[in-house]
């Protein structure tokens, strides 16, 4: 039995020696797949013109948008950006998609709004020009989504309630 351990024990290291060649032989070879797993990337989606087309929503705004390769012109209702969304915050958060996926001035922007406030129309528009920008260009879906641009803010305003000034505000009381 003694010496059935000592062989057991080389036999073993031998085992270790073919067993740590195994898949250095794979590596050798190119067979080795890297193991993180990669998404499915979508297909883009135009329609006839080579356009993106997506609709963005935000409180009660709904803005359509199409985004096409090109200078980097923005037009919201036949108005340029500067003259409809006349705040430059409004218009830096227009751009908030470009921006953060590195592709600024490289895609006409058309949308049409409606309803809500400029606020509101403002981010209808980025949520839209994200849905599109990702069906544009499936690649950039990770970036855009990875910022929370592809969801929809579902915060809308609160109604208001009977027997209340607003919807939590009560009227003001009087003692006599």
């Amino acid at each position: 039995m003694a010496t059935e351990d000592n062989n057991t024990a080389s036999d073993l290291a031998d085992l270790k020696d073919v067993v740590g060649d195994a898949p250095e032989a794979d590596a050798d070879t190119g067979n080795a797949e890297p193991k993180a797993p990669t998404a499915p990337l979508r297909e883009q989606e135009l329609d006839a013109q080579g356009r993106a087309y997506a609709t963005g929503r935000r409180k009660d705004a709904t803005a359509r948008v199409w985004i096409k390769p090109g200078t980097g012109k923005v037009t919201v209702n036949g108005k340029d950006q500067e003259v409809y969304f006349a705040r430059p915050t409004l218009r830096l958060v227009i751009n908030q998609p470009f921006t953060i996926s590195d592709r600024e001035g490289q895609y006409d922007v058309v949308a049409t709004c409606s309803g809500g406030g400029l606020s509101g129309q403002a981010g209808a528009v980025k949520h839209g020009i994200s849905q599109a920008l990702s069906k544009f260009e499936p690649a950039l879906r990770g970036t855009i989504k990875a910022a929370g641009f592809l969801t929809r803010d579902s915060r809308v305003v609160e109604r208001k309630k009977y027997g209340r000034a607003k919807a939590r505000r009560s009227f003001q009381f009087s003692k006599r």
